[in-house]
This record gives structure tokens, C-alpha cells and sequence, in this order.
């Protein structure tokens, strides 16, 4: 089996994410389901599992760097000759070298790489790579949703609350089946998030955009405002401007906050009292509200 490294086409060095990202393109290009027929296809995709499988796991990367494993997993035969230290009346070690023979090897090793040997080559099936589109709310409070299988197959998928986009469930045996009693791989879901059209998600924090009457900003009131459980009443603050930001605490996601920002909206059709009164309202406290804002 070639070099998991040179399979993926990243360096030794590479970051886990590097590693996940080069394996979902390469993944996605190879798809059995995507290149139906071309058996050529399969067999890569084969590979690429393979070599992801290895190098997502820490022990098993660590070990095939070192050198103890090979690339199919298997462990590398040992070396031939082992060396014991002896200290010397001086404290300096001398090194004696002791060979042993075929048959002391297969004594010694033989069921170990045995075993350790059909281990790697017993892997199981590949996996099965899908994409899924949730709702905001349904990722933010958690569900679960039904995904069909091109195969005909449906799989109920549990969306935890909080869930990101880009974000890959695992759900374990629900992937390829493996060949004779080699178990089946699992099925990596890619779930997406659309956006929702009043709130937005930062970290855990929900943001909206609340519009205000003149009269709710000057005098304050108490509105009922949306959150992803339900709407909830809010007090607006009498003197409030166009801007302003209000904080609702734990009404985010997993315990965030939901921050409501202020839209002062006038009404669509004339107000002819409102006109008058403006023509002879003499404010006591006059301000430029675009003081600063002048450049020369």
C-alpha cells in the first residue's frame, strides 16, 4: 500500500484539519456513488479511506512515523539482531550483539505478527459520505432528521443541539459493507445550516434586528421579541435610538445570550401631527447627531 501521506498529498508535517480537508476532496472526487461503473474509482477510494483511517488516528500515525507499521497497518518486521548494555568496572556501556536464528524468531514473534498482520489487512468497508441541510432552529435546539440513502435506505440522523455548519456526524456501521465477516464502515454526514431570516449566530450568541416605533424608542415599552424558543417580552427602555442594543441572558444557544439591536422604522404613510409638531418642537438639550463625521 503506497504512502498515506502521498495518498492524501499532504506533508508528514500536516495539521489534523489539513489531513480531514485533503481527505473530503479526495473523497468527494472518488465517491463510488459519483463514478458508477468505473471499478478504478472504487479502489482508489479504498485507498483514500485507508490512509485516512490511519492518519486520523493519533496512536496509529505516531507509530507509522516511527516506523513500527507499515501503511496497510500491519506491524514491520523486527530487526534481527538485539542488542543488551553491560557497565564495565570505568561506568562505561560496551555493547554485545546476540543473533538468533529463523526458528528462535517465530518462537518468539510468530503468533504476534500473526495476528497483528491480518489485523491490518481485515479492515473494514469504506465509508459512506453524505450531505445534509438543516434548518437554524433545528440546529440550534438539536432534532432529528430522516436522510435517504441513494440505496434506498433511510437513516435517522440525531442533530445535537448547537450543531455548526461544515460540521461531520459519524454514525458508526452505517457506512460501505465490508467483504466476507470484515464489518461495514460508517456513514460521515456533512451537515449544512440555512440561514434563517431574522437571526443570525455568532459563537453561541443569537443576534436580531428588532424594528421600533418613534413612539416605543422615545417613551419605551415592553415588545414581544422572537428567540429560537419561542418569543419572550422585552423592555424597551424609554430614550432608546436607532442602535441601540438590548441583551437577552441564556436566550442564545447551549446557555449564549441573544443580543436585540434597535431599528427605528417610520411609519409608511404621512403623519401630518407628527410634521407640525416637529416644525415647532425647540429642543432643550440641541445635538448634531453627525458630529465628528465632518472630514474638512
Amino acid at each position: 500500500m503506497e504512502d498515506p501521506y502521498k495518498v492524501l498529498g499532504v506533508e508528514r508535517n500536516a495539521s489534523d484539519e489539513a489531513i480531514r480537508a485533503a481527505y473530503r476532496k479526495l473523497a468527494k472526487r472518488h465517491h463510488p456513488d459519483l463514478n458508477p461503473g468505473k471499478k478504478e474509482a472504487e479502489e482508489r477510494f479504498k485507498e483514500i479511506s485507508g490512509a485516512y483511517e490511519l492518519l486520523s488516528d493519533k496512536e496509529k500515525r505516531a507509530r507509522f512515523d516511527r516506523g513500527e507499521i507499515d501503511a496497510s497497518g500491519a506491524e514491520r518486521p523486527q530487526a534481527r539482531r538485539f542488542y543488551r548494555d553491560f557497565g564495565d568496572a570505568g561506568g562505561r556501556a560496551k555493547y554485545h550483539s546476540q543473533s538468533f536464528s529463523d526458528e528462535d524468531l517465530e518462537s518468539i514473534f510468530g503468533a504476534a505478527f500473526r495476528d497483528s498482520f491480518a489485523r491490518g489487512f481485515a479492515a473494514r468497508g469504506a465509508d459512506a459520505h453524505y450531505a445534509l441541510m438543516v434548518d437554524f432552529l433545528e440546529a440550534a435546539n438539536g432534532t432529528v432528521r430522516r436522510l435517504s440513502l441513494p440505496d434506498g435506505r433511510t437513516l435517522d440522523v440525531a442533530i445535537p443541539a448547537g450543531l455548526k455548519g461544515g460540521q461531520v456526524l459519524r454514525l458508526k456501521g452505517q457506512g460501505l459493507p465490508g467483504e466476507g465477516e470484515v464489518p461495514p464502515g460508517d456513514a460521515l454526514i456533512e451537515v449544512s445550516v440555512a440561514p434563517h431570516p431574522l437571526f443570525r449566530r455568532e459563537g453561541d450568541d443569537v443576534l436580531i434586528e428588532l424594528p421600533v416605533t418613534l413612539k416605543e424608542a422615545v417613551l419605551g415599552a415592553k415588545v414581544a421579541v422572537p428567540t429560537i424558543k419561542g418569543p419572550v417580552t422585552l423592555a424597551i427602555p424609554p430614550h432608546s435610538s436607532s442602535g441601540t442594543r438590548l441583551r437577552l441572558k441564556g436566550r442564545g444557544i447551549l446557555g449564549g445570550h441573544q443580543y436585540v439591536t434597535l431599528k427605528l422604522v417610520l411609519p409608511h404613510e404621512p403623519e401630518p401631527e407628527l410634521a407640525d409638531f416637529l416644525k415647532r418642537w425647540q429642543p432643550h438639550h440641541p445635538f448634531d447627531p453627525r458630529k465628528g463625521m465632518r472630514t474638512a
